[in-house]
């Protein structure tokens, strides 16, 4: 792989001089920006996959709640629809997405959550359908610079620093780096349980980036949370489910305490009869007793939200909830929650 990489290097030099003279056409107006009203977040990454965006606009909404008005706007990957839609009760993840469908069964009624591929079009509407919103938080629109928001956060990932990669197709970066300069904030994602102020400060100079702006964040896993028959003795072996497009993290969680075994799909997996079959039977196999069946929050609700729960249902299914942690989380909240409040 690592040979192929080098092979499609003149493709990225292609495709970053593409993105870079785009870049420039907005940033000397040659290409013009809407600027959205009020109080608006966008939270981004350089990369393809799974930076953790999610946990943060999780984060996010739960400093700005309760007392604000918040819209989530996502352009709601995997659905199989188009244009602007609201969440609501009866969505599906065919509808609006894993992602919305995960935000509405967390924040309603407090968070409207919509999805729109158009970020343009999408806060217009937003702005139609609640004229008192105060706050949008834009997930994954770090590219979308036809919409110009009040601060960018950009996430990147510990193991797989922007300053680390290259431009796609020879690496994942959606841009060169050098679009790292209109954040306002860069986070470090998915950071180990200890990292020391010298690993710290080896990445802040790499990442050349304001100091002062950048944050280092960690996953902290939560209880697990069942959807499927009780269990009634106390769990030791766990079958993991994941339709992510990292799960290392959470085996890595899983088998510092239980016995695992684990079966992964692609990202936005959309599971099927068959495979919710062949998941039982290599469970039924996997250990004789005190065991569960354990996924993502975002697999989760791609699975209920679905017509496998027939079948799930008589199973021990569980899925791992998860926050972030962000160091030196004071300062953090007082530049989010100063920004939002400053007439």
């Amino acid at each position: 792989m690592h040979r192929l990489r080098i092979l499609l290097l003149p493709l990225s030099w292609v495709y970053g001089f593409i993105t870079f003279i785009r870049n420039c056409c907005f940033d000397f107006g040659i290409l013009p920006q809407f600027i959205i009203p009020k109080k608006s977040i966008c939270v981004g990454n350089l990369a393809v996959g799974g930076t953790g965006k999610t946990p943060h606009i999780i984060y996010l909404t739960q400093l700005l709640n309760p007392g604000r008005s918040i819209t989530i706007l996502s352009r709601g990957y995997g659905r199989k629809t188009n244009g602007f839609l609201l969440a609501n009760e009866s969505s599906t993840t065919t509808e609006i997405g894993d992602e919305p469908l995960l935000y509405y069964k967390r924040f309603t009624p407090s968070t409207n959550i919509t999805v729109c591929e158009n970020r343009k079009e999408g806060v217009q509407q937003i702005q139609k359908l609640f004229p008192s919103n105060e706050i949008i938080l834009l997930d994954d629109a770090f590219q979308h610079r036809a919409v110009k928001a009040g601060k960018n956060l950009l996430i990147t990932d510990y193991k797989s620093l922007y300053t680390d990669d290259f431009v796609m197709p020879a690496g994942n970066l959606r841009e060169w780096k050098i679009g790292r300069k209109r954040a306002d904030i860069v986070i470090v994602s998915k950071c180990p349980e200890e990292l020391t102020d010298k690993q710290k400060e080896k990445i802040i100079q790499k990442l050349k980036f304001n100091a002062q702006k950048i944050y280092f964040s960690k996953i902290k896993y939560s209880h697990l949370i069942s959807f499927g028959i009780e269990v009634q003795t106390p769990i030791e072996n766990v079958f993991i489910v994941a339709g992510i497009s990292n799960p290392k993290p959470l085996i890595n969680f899983l088998s510092e305490k239980y016995t695992v075994e684990s079966i992964q799909f692609s990202d936005h997996h959309e599971f099927t009869e068959q495979e919710i079959e062949i998941i039982h039977q290599k469970f039924d196999t996997f250990a004789t007793q005190n065991k569960a069946i354990i996924t993502t929050e975002k697999d989760f609700v791609r699975l209920v939200s679905s017509s496998l729960m027939k079948s799930i249902s008589k199973y021990p299914w569980f899925y791992q909830s998860i926050e972030i942690e962000i160091d030196n989380k004071e300062a953090f909240n007082k530049y989010i929650t100063n920004y939002v409040d400053t007439i």
